[in-house]
Formats: C-alpha cells, structure tokens, sequence
C-alpha cells in the first residue's frame, strides 16, 4: 500500500460527504489540509478521483473504483471493532475449527448459520484446509474442533468423533459424455478403465479411500485429471469433460434433474462417516461445549 490508512479514510470522507468542507468538518481537520491530502494522493496513484465544481465534489470514474475497495476495507475493520467488543463481553469464547472447503460448503454452513444465531457473543475462526492437516493441528492443539469425513484410516486415541451423517463416494457423469463412449463401444463394465477419470489429488483422504476402493476391485485406470476441490469435479463433469469421483448427497439435485448421470460399479463404495472430532478434557472451553451440544441437539444436517 502506497498510501498511509489516514490519507484513504480522508479520500473515504469526503467520497461519502461529497463535499470538502462538510468531511473537513467531520475529520476535525482543516479544508486545506483535505484539499492537500486528496491532491497528494490523486498524483501519487496516477488519475484524477474527484471532479470539482461550485456544488461540491463527485467522483471519477477511477476514484469510484477506489472508493469500492476503500469502503469494503474500513466496513471489514469496523466488523472486526464490533467482533472484539464482543469478545470482552461477558459470557464470550472464541472457537477455532478446521474444514476442507468441500465439507464446510456442504456442510458445516447449516450448522455455522443456526449456531451464530444462538450465540452471537462466541467468535469463530474458520480454518479450510485438508482434513490430514485439520488432525494434525487437533493433535498440536492449535485448533479446538475440526469436521472431518472418515477414510481408511484410524483416529489417534486422545481424539473424540461425534458422527453426523453418512456420505457415500459415487462417480458420474453427464448424459452426453457417456452416450459418446458408448458409441465407442465402451461396455457399462469399463467405464472407468476407458474414461477421462476426474479425482481429486493423491495428498487428500476421500482420493485415497476411492484409491484403495479401485485396487481392491481391480479397476486400472488409464488416464486420471487431478482436480483441486469437488465444485470443480461436479462443474467439470456438466460440461463433458470426463467422469467425476464426487460424494451422492452432494450431487443429488444433479441427479435429479438429470445434469449427471450415476455410473455404474462392479461393487458399491462403502458409505462414510463424517462428524465433529476434537479432544476431549476436562477443562474444555466453554464455547466448545456449547457447540458440541448445539450440533448433537440438531441431528443429521440437510445439505445446503
């Protein structure tokens, strides 16, 4: 940043007010020194924010574009004003819970609505990465919940599970891309070994259950597109670019309306769980019981 905050809260002063004199007025500054601050500010950027008339001020073109991302700033650090004024109210606790992103759209979002609703006073810090590194930070204690989908692993020992649903791994496809290999040729039996598979990358546990799955069922594949999160395996496969690896309960409005259409499998893919872990002690946070016993209290999730 160019600029030191207090020139932009000027230029956002006087954006807002329209006027120098009325923002000179409200800042407890002088009107030279806003003039002066504006003027140093259009030549430091390069272009013209304001246009000046008997009436007052407007905003160019550029400085519109400025005042978009000047307002989104000094809106963010009033939220965060607000947050630690809650913070120190009585009563307020502070949660750090790690997601992988696919599970914290699907997901988690049902609970976050409903459970800052009912305790706006406790803060969330939302941590989306991979489920491998949300247990590994659970065990380093730098995180105080994480939501997790199980694999073909086993939780360490110092570590709770509290089941929420099932999921269950499945591949599709859309219509059109099926109907082009089988015009090919291509039985219902080798799908898999003939297309464009589309999986998430080897380092994230839901593609190494599906890995495992594979193996034991014999299934080669020939040519696999490593994709980074299950909106882009779900989109990619709309748009015929191949078989999607993706999760049933996910995709289920696509199924419906017919967008894509389910493979079929020599033997179907075990359902796994998928649930809130953390370490259980005496001494747990207030907010962590709170949120425990708020999840337990809701049951099974609807997908968004």
């Amino acid at each position: 940043m160019n600029q030191n905050l207090s020139s932009y809260y000027i230029f956002h002063t006087v954006a807002e007010c329209g006027n120098i004199s009325k923002a000179a007025a409200k800042l407890f500054i002088s009107q030279p020194a806003v003039s002066k601050t504006i003027q140093k500010l259009e030549s430091s950027l390069g272009c013209q924010l304001f246009l000046r008339s008997s009436r007052g001020v407007s905003l160019t073109e550029e400085g519109r574009l400025l005042q978009e991302h000047v307002k989104a700033a000094f809106d963010t650090l009033s939220l965060g004003e607000e947050k630690l004024k809650h913070a120190a109210a009585p009563g307020a606790g502070h949660l750090k819970l790690g997601v992988s992103s696919t599970l914290c759209r699907y997901v988690l979002l049902t609970y976050l609505k409903a459970f800052t609703q009912k305790y706006p006073q406790i803060n969330l810090s939302i941590i989306c990465q991979s489920t491998s590194d949300t247990l590994r930070l659970l065990q380093e204690e730098q995180l105080d919940i994480g939501l997790i989908g199980m694999g073909n692993y086993r939780l360490p020992h110092t570590l709770a599970f509290d089941r929420l649903c099932d999921i269950e791994d499945i591949f599709v496809a859309a219509g059109q891309y099926l109907y082009q290999l089988k015009q090919r040729g291509t039985k219902d039996s080798d799908l898999l070994q003939s297309c464009s598979l589309m999986m998430l990358d080897k380092n994230n546990i839901s593609r190494q259950y599906i890995d495992e799955y594979l193996q034991n069922n014999q299934i080669t594949v020939k040519e696999c597109m490593e994709v980074s999160s299950m909106d882009l395996l779900i989109e990619f496969a709309k748009i015929n670019l191949g078989v999607a690896c993706v999760i049933r309960q996910f995709v289920e409005p696509e199924l419906a309306d017919g967008s894509l259409v389910e493979i079929p499998l020599p033997a179907p893919i075990k359902k796994r769980s998928v649930g809130f872990v953390y370490r259980p002690r005496q001494n747990a946070s207030k907010a962590l019981e709170q949120f425990l016993a708020f999840s337990r209290s809701l049951g099974h999730p609807k997908h968004p």
